[in-house]
């Protein structure tokens, strides 16, 4: 820890309860910073980034965190129009607000929305604070790979400057992975600030739920099924039509049931799929989480082709914390199929190849039940001998406090 307490602002669009990844790991990381003596404000939206129906108190403290929500900054993800008009007035009303903030010692920025990085270096220069930039994704690089937007439009171009910017001005850096970290260099070489540095699982529990003993598998009618999830956004860059096509070709495998939790636009393809081996559900509370992850026999990770780098597939993490094997439907290389083959904890499928899908599932439903387990128990060996959750988020506060 840094010698005196320091002001920590978070400048986030998504934060806990919205059950955003990248809110829950700036969450995991303000409450560390807060319990180490740190002053934390984090200024969020008050309505929910998945679902703007949703509405959250506009100041609480949240286990030492001073949560400060701004309103009209968050109108749903139904077009890239209406993501940019509820990002924009976010960061406008966040820079004005920081304007009678006393002091700033610090402010941390991720991705959410991607204009964020620009108001944290206006605030940082009116304050003269450090920047701490943590890129949990890349844009304008994902509305492209994904056709969303033109390579040289002038909306890309504008938000590539200000991912220059920022990068040449922040103090730190943080990527996810190698694959990210060789992007951002691309646009500017800041290795000598950067840390790599990947995320955790949003539950780390001491002791994995059994089946027999998990609430969740008997409400939903699992016993005796073999679970194969997915848990998180369903969104374009997580495709899911190979895996869907494969669970319709083993619709007779009486055992093999597949459970697509979460939202996303993604949810209506795996709904219009349906099937009496196919079930959807929205987001889990974060307090039953240890019981949803839990009842997967195998989870569930999708990274599309065109987004390595790009996109980070944190899903994986908990998977891995609850001792579950992992099915990676991506390409050819990327940082889940770097895990997979350092330990053998679980398959790697190629999208498009509905063949070798439909192989590993009907593999999946023949396998004992130990040899499953042994399999997640390699991944769940690996996430503790990191330090588990704990250590990750030490780690991200060690570079936040850097030098502050």
């Amino acid at each position: 820890m840094t010698e005196a307490p320091r002001t920590f602002l978070f400048v986030s669009q998504v934060y806990v309860p919205d059950p955003a990844a990248v809110g829950q790991h700036l969450a995991d990381a303000a409450e560390e910073l807060a319990a180490r003596g740190h002053h934390v404000i984090v200024y969020t939206a008050n309505q929910g980034y998945d679902d703007p129906s949703v509405h959250y108190p506009s100041r609480e403290m949240l286990r030492g965190v001073d949560v400060r929500r701004v309103p009209f900054s968050s109108f749903g993800k139904s077009s890239i129009l209406v993501r940019l008009l509820g990002g924009l007035l976010f960061v406008a009303q966040t820079v004005l607000r920081s304007f009678v903030q006393p002091a700033i010692d610090a402010v941390v920025v991720s991705t959410s929305p991607p204009m964020a990085s620009l108001g944290a270096l206006i605030i940082a220069g009116f304050h003269r604070a450090k920047v701490k930039y943590w890129v949990m994704d890349v844009n304008p690089d994902q509305i492209v790979a994904l056709g969303m937007a033109r390579p040289g439009s002038l909306p890309v171009r504008i938000f590539d400057w200000i991912n220059r910017e920022v990068l040449r001005r922040a103090d730190d850096v943080i990527v996810l992975d190698r694959f990210m970290a060789a992007r951002i260099n691309s646009k500017v070489d800041v290795s000598a600030k950067m840390s790599v540095l990947p995320p955790w699982p949003a539950e780390d529990p001491p002791e994995v739920v059994e089946h027999a003993a998990n609430p969740f598998r008997a409400a939903h009618n699992l016993n005796g099924k073999i679970v194969v999830m997915y848990s998180g956004n369903h969104g374009p860059s997580n495709p899911l039509t190979t895996i869907l096509d494969a669970a319709v070709r083993v619709r007779e495998e009486p055992r093999l049931h597949f459970m697509f939790i979460g939202g996303g636009v993604g949810k209506r393809e795996v709904e219009m799929t349906g099937g009496s081996n196919i079930e959807s559900l929205p987001y889990q509370p974060q307090e039953d989480l240890k019981y949803s992850l839990a009842a997967a026999d195998v989870h569930l990770v999708t990274m599309g082709d065109a987004i390595r780098g790009i996109v980070h597939p944190s899903k994986v993490y908990g998977a891995m914390a609850v001792g579950r094997p992992i099915l990676l439907i991506g390409p050819d290389e990327n940082h889940v199929s770097d895990i997979i083959n350092e330990f053998d904890n679980g398959w790697h499928v190629r999208h498009g190849d509905v063949d070798d899908a439909e192989r590993v599932l009907r593999k999946i439903a023949g396998m004992p039940a130990g040899e499953l387990a042994a399999m997640g128990k390699r991944g769940r060996d690996a996430i503790h001998a990191s330090g588990g959750k704990h250590g990750a988020v030490g780690r991200v506060c060690d570079v936040l406090e850097r030098d502050v």
